[in-house]
């Protein structure tokens, strides 16, 4: 994989100017992308600016944190508080996400999204309302494990660490997940599925591969 060194503030640049040019594959009105990455990595941060980004331009975006569509604990904690499988697999409560997110925003879609469903640490529903994203707008989705569940991405964005970086930023209360990481990586390979795919090591000094032509 051949990475280029580039700031946060020209990559937002380039992902912007990208995504303003940019039409949805399934010729809808609104494009859906990815930020996925560890918590480690802080998706939400280039997500946001990302958005950001895109209303300068005269793109209306939705940021959408995957943290508020977790299943109730008595279902993500069935195994227990560190069982890496159900992080892997049985925390991120897709069907809502389907319902309440993408589907809205297909073709002859209301556009009305809901940008969370359950708060995790509240473990209670938020009670949030819908949003509606006007045509032409853009859906942000961040969070960790996003690949390989086949929701209709236009764009996808990994943020990559290395083994070694993941495990030294991951909170000593949270690497447990550790192992649910390595299984994304040999089952999913968000490096080779992603369009684009930024090292983020080094918080100061990321890299990345470009926008890759699929």
């Amino acid at each position: 994989m051949r990475l280029e060194p580039i700031s946060w503030e020209r990559l937002t640049d380039a992902l912007a100017g990208h995504l303003a040019a940019a039409g949805a594959a399934d010729g809808g009105p609104w494009l859906r992308v990815a930020v996925d990455g560890a918590p480690a990595a802080r998706p939400g941060e280039p997500a946001d600016r990302l958005g950001a980004a895109l209303r300068t331009l005269g793109r209306p975006a939705l940021v959408v944190g995957a943290h508020g569509f977790l299943r109730p604990a008595s279902l993500r904690l069935e195994h227990g508080r560190q069982d890496a499988d159900a992080y892997f697999g049985g925390w991120l409560d897709t069907g809502a996400l389907w319902r309440e997110v993408f589907t809205p925003l297909e073709p002859g879609g209301t556009g009305r999204v809901l940008p969370d469903l359950w708060d995790p640490v509240a473990d209670r529903a938020t009670r949030s309302g819908y949003v509606e994203l006007p045509p032409g707008g853009v859906l942000l989705l961040h969070g960790p494990l996003l690949l390989g569940h086949w929701f209709p991405f236009d764009l996808t964005v990994h943020l990559r660490l290395s083994p070694a970086a993941l495990a030294r930023r991951t909170d000593e209360r949270e690497r447990w997940t550790l192992p649910a990481f390595a299984r994304y990586e040999d089952e999913v390979g968000p490096g080779d599925a992603a369009d684009v795919v930024v090292r983020a090591d080094d918080p100061a000094h990321p890299a990345w591969t470009g926008i890759r032509n699929r």
